[in-house]
């Protein structure tokens, strides 16, 4: 019973920190972007990884250098490395595409293709993929959670125009619905890259008596060499650019890096509890479905988390019938989450 319902304990907590690191992004004042981010993605990306990798796994290190010095390892190591540097630009593209179609709908198109792709990719990767019995179901899940999401994304734009702060207008929606298109699916990339090292990963760490689980810590580590690369880099071109170093050190900015550390914190214990979550689904399963399974449920349950947070902000004060909407979607978004797992239940 504990190897069915602790990886879903798991994801679920995972949601709840995906779903909750945003918040943080509302207190960059005084801090300008470039300067928040840079802290951000040191702690989400650098830091807090490696610590928790450290205290996680003894000796992690080896594992690492017997990944680059194995052809086919190798390969996927820098492939994943590739995809990470590729999210990366996938989230530059995120903030582009907001100010022509909105948020909700840029969150909605980004959110709906990454959760598939993330998803579909890896599964596909398999020549026996359709003719597995959880195959079926994964993809009614995914089809379902884009439905959800749609929803959501739905009730976000009809509460934005109730409340006089849409920006949908002409010619900006196409230009803005391509770039989002194209966002979702480089972030979808950051769940690819993941997937395909983990196995590689895996199969070395038990050499060193590590499991699965803290084997997925490892595969981060790698991911995100190229994921931090272009955070940094991009962060580092607007501080020389706009003359902002000066900005580290504006008066009043204590609670600035305190939400900016506390993000980081939130967005690496979502990926690392999914990694675990995920691996555990493995071990429950003969097809190693986890990572298949659990990405598209990490991103639907925290988009129910970003959105209960969002309520309690007040975002959707006054917005009776785009909220019954929502509420809707959430509801679809749980659903799909239901069946995904029960396919992963499925021998």
């Amino acid at each position: 019973m504990e190897s069915i319902v602790l990886p879903f304990l798991l994801i679920i907590v995972a949601s709840f920190f995906q779903g909750s690191f945003g918040v943080g992004m509302k207190y960059m004042s005084p801090l300008k972007w470039e300067n928040w981010w840079l802290v951000h993605v040191s702690i989400a990306m650098v830091l807090f990884p490696l610590l928790w990798t450290c205290l996680s796994v003894s000796g992690y290190m080896p594992v690492i250098e017997d990944v680059f010095a194995d052809p086919v390892a190798q390969r996927a190591a820098s492939i994943a490395i590739l995809f990470g540097f590729l999210w990366g630009i996938g989230g530059i593209m995120f903030g582009v595409s907001v100010p022509y179609i909105g948020l909700s709908l840029t969150m909605g198109i980004v959110m709906g293709i990454a959760g598939t792709l993330g998803a579909l990719i890896p599964l596909l990767q398999n020549p026996n993929a359709t003719s597995l019995p959880q195959f079926p179901y994964v993809i009614a899940g995914l089809g379902i959670t884009i439905i959800g999401v749609v929803l959501t994304a739905k009730a976000g734009i009809d509460r934005d125009k109730m409340q006089g702060t849409s920006s949908l207008s002409g010619g900006n929606i196409i230009k803005g619905i391509i770039i989002a298109v194209v966002c979702g699916a480089l972030s979808s990339l950051l769940a690819v890259g993941h997937t395909n090292v983990n196995d590689d990963v895996t199969l070395i760490a038990e050499n060193y008596g590590i499991n699965g689980r803290n084997a997925s810590l490892i595969a981060w580590l790698i991911v995100f060499i190229g994921a931090y690369a272009m955070n940094a880099l991009y962060s580092l071109v607007l501080i020389v650019k706009n003359n902002s170093w000066s900005n580290f050190f504006v008066a009043g900015s204590k609670k600035a890096y305190m939400w900016s550390i506390i993000a980081g914190l939130c967005w690496f214990a979502a990926l690392g509890l999914y990694g675990q979550g995920a691996a555990l689904m493995n071990g429950a399963s003969e097809n190693n479905l986890g990572n298949i399974v659990g990405w598209p449920m990490l991103l639907g349950l925290s988009l129910i988390v970003s959105n209960i947070w969002a309520y309690r902000s007040g975002e959707w004060k006054g917005a009776k019938k785009p909220f019954n909407v929502l509420l809707v979607g959430l509801v679809v978004l749980i659903l799909a989450s239901a069946i995904l797992g029960y396919s992963n239940s499925l021998s």
